[in-house]
């Protein structure tokens, strides 16, 4: 018998083993009987800077004959509990001519390639940047001043962006399809505290080890990869998929997995020239603002030795207004990077490794824009727009990928800074001072310059005073979304061709895109036979 005990509240200073303990006092047996139980779920309670509580909640195991006690106990916060079952599809009938097609390698790719190959299917994957170990060093060189690779960047390589967009699990939906993909992220070098914890983060310095476990997963299952490969065209005739046309010659496909990441420009402007239904959408831009990281400490931990169990605190914040501006992959210990796909064009994002180790911290600031404004537009108009202000940012930055900086405060006052002014800044390139409203849309500047002051009343007058300010982030989240149909998860009108993930508009994080490729390949495998191997 299982049973589920929920708001369980420990002090952050008490060792969870004395869980076990609790979890029997609780449920009224003793504490040798729950020899098998297990964490479900555990958040930090900060609502008092004083004392800080871990809540879990846990289930427990327990012998056939403690079941009449539970029943007499009827405690509220104790309820019987089933795991949820994974849903394994038969195989389909439908026999398939060639293996199935991944088109990119990040979480969405990577785990319908994943799944595709230990049902069997050897599906191959094109990437049109390199392997990790070739982009590792390749990123490196370019934030030590080097030429920027329009095919293997921050951006673009194995793993896609999630590789470097500092790892972070948080996922607003549950499910046996959610726990799939966590145990598969653990079986491939990830913590196992991922499974239950509130804001599962695994940093950017273990990411590239764990994508390069997947791809070995996969290639042991009969699964193939090619760098350096970058679809160009689609083969279509009579609404069905014969091929791909790609940098590195013609690949036969009748099924495709379209997982290109919210980047590809050059992808999407394909696509719509070949007729592919897509639409414009509302998506996430503004800037990025940074603080010391101690000072973000002091303000979250009311006590010293919260920040020796805790390590560097984090912080969520939105401000209501037309629209709401919210802070977004907020990088404890970390630092900005940029997140550039084009030559001539510069935007930022954040990352932290895994121990949460540098003296900055810093979050998007962003709100959600709809480029269309409710009227007929452009499918690609949101890229545009990001465009638009990219190419402006890159310009402002001398032309040299350096990140535009200004003060907080100086941003809220309508201040430009003096053009020699020196700012701290995680940044690696370097930083040049400058009006950011230069790399906004108007609705964008007027936004945060009416939020920023709410949240620094929500710190107590602490959250402008050493804040700096960098920009553009452009790619909080898609700005297109491709359509697809809700049964069979195909292109409308283009059979064989399955766009997923936050490219395709259908995921906002790693582990949401990688559980729409899961579900696609799984639509997949319901349909089409195993190849014969």
């Amino acid at each position: 018998m299982s049973l589920r005990i929920n708001n369980i509240e420990l002090p952050i200073e008490q060792p969870e083993e004395s869980l076990r303990d609790v979890l029997a006092r609780t449920l009224g047996v003793k504490s040798e009987d729950v020899s098998r139980w297990r964490i479900l779920r555990k958040s930090l309670d900060a609502r008092s800077r004083h004392d800080l509580r871990f809540v879990y909640s846990a289930v427990v195991d327990l012998p056939q004959d403690e079941q009449q006690l539970f029943e007499r106990r009827r405690d509220p916060h104790v309820e019987w509990y089933e795991a949820p079952r994974f849903d394994e599809p038969p195989s389909g009938s439908e026999p398939l001519a060639e293996r199935p097609v991944v088109v990119g390698s990040g979480p969405a790719g990577l785990l319908a390639a994943y799944y595709l190959a230990l049902r069997g299917y050897r599906p191959l994957v094109l990437e049109r940047g390199d392997m990790v170990k070739l982009r590792v060093p390749a990123i490196r060189e370019f934030d030590r001043g080097g030429a920027f690779d329009r095919e293997n960047n921050y951006l673009f390589g194995e793993g896609g962006a999630g590789t470097f967009s500092d790892g972070k699990l948080t996922c607003r939906m549950s499910g046996p399809d959610i726990d799939w993909v966590l145990e598969r992220f653990i079986e491939c070098g990830g913590k196992p505290s991922i499974r239950y914890e509130h804001r599962p983060h695994l940093g950017s310095n273990r990411l590239p080890l764990l994508v390069r476990n997947f791809r070995r997963q996969i290639e042991a299952h009969g699964g193939e990869y090619r760098f350096r490969c970058r679809v160009e065209q689609l083969d279509i005739a009579d609404g069905r998929l014969r091929g791909l046309y790609t940098s590195g010659g013609y690949v036969p496909a009748s099924v495709v997995v379209l997982a290109i990441g919210h980047s590809a420009r050059d992808t999407y402007e394909m696509l719509h020239r070949l007729g592919v239904p897509m639409q414009a959408k509302p998506f996430q831009l503004g800037l990025r603002i940074e603080h010391p990281q101690e000072q973000v400490n002091r303000h979250k931990y009311g006590k010293r030795q919260y920040l020796e169990i805790l390590g560097a605190a984090d912080y969520t914040l939105t401000a209501r207004g037309e629209p709401d501006l919210f802070t977004f992959c907020m990088c404890a210990g970390g630092l900005v990077i940029p997140s550039v796909s084009e030559p001539e064009m510069f935007c930022t994002n954040g990352m932290s490794n895994s121990r949460h180790d540098t003296p900055f911290a810093n979050s998007g600031l962003v709100v959600t824009l709809d480029p269309t404004l409710g009227r007929p537009a452009h499918p690609l108009a949101g890229v545009e727009l990001q465009r638009k202000y990219e190419a402006l940012a890159f310009e402002l930055g001398r032309r040299d990928y350096r990140c535009p900086i200004q003060r907080a405060g100086d941003f809220v006052a309508g201040k430009s800074p003096a053009a020699d002014e020196r700012l701290d800044c995680s940044y690696p390139r370097g930083t040049v001072p400058g009006n950011l409203e230069q790399v906004l849309p108007p609705a964008a500047a007027r936004a945060i310059r009416a939020g920023l002051p709410i949240m620094d009343q929500k710190w107590r007058g602490e959250f402008l005073k050493e804040a700096v300010l960098v920009g553009p982030e452009m790619r909080g989240s898609s700005p297109v979304r491709i359509d697809r149909d809700k049964t069979t998860r195909e292109c409308p009108g283009i059979a064989g061709l399955y766009p997923v993930g936050e490219g395709a508009g259908y995921a906002g994080g790693i582990i949401s895109a990688a559980v729409d490729g899961l579900r696609s390949a799984k639509t997949i495998v319901s349909r089409h036979a195993a190849l014969i191997k």
